[in-house]
């Protein structure tokens, strides 16, 4: 559901308070992961749905580092790197994440029938 994108990103601004990343001063690293993480969610709404009724969303944070990963179980394989002119954004994701010097990739299921994109974010 639409509503899905709204409730990921919200999650991750209480995880990110709760673990002190947010505190009185927004980190600066929180406003471009938070629009990584909505594109993310957004693509798993619109273009999973069909074969996958369910999105997961991981948080994760270590002292320098923020990872978040979205999991569906439509078995397409998105690129994330190399050209991708027909998908603005996965073209968002690649461009936030190298711009804050992290890693994004993909990672399909043991079973093939579904795939993950992990985020990891240098804090």
């Amino acid at each position: 559901m639409p509503a899905a994108v709204r409730m990921a990103r919200e999650t991750a601004e209480l995880a990110l308070t709760e673990w002190g990343i947010n505190g009185l001063v927004r980190h600066p690293v929180t406003d471009p992961a938070l629009l990584i993480l909505s594109e993310l969610v957004t693509n798993s709404v619109r273009h999973a749905a069909d074969l996958s009724s369910q999105v997961t969303v991981v948080y994760a944070a270590r002292r320098q580092t923020l990872a978040f990963g979205v999991h569906d179980r439509h078995p397409y394989q998105p690129l994330l790197s190399g050209p991708m002119s027909g998908n603005s954004g996965l073209a968002t994701i690649a461009e936030l994440t190298l711009a804050l010097d992290g890693t994004a990739s993909v990672q399909r299921d043991a079973d093939g029938g579904g795939k993950s994109v992990w985020v990891v974010l240098p804090l």
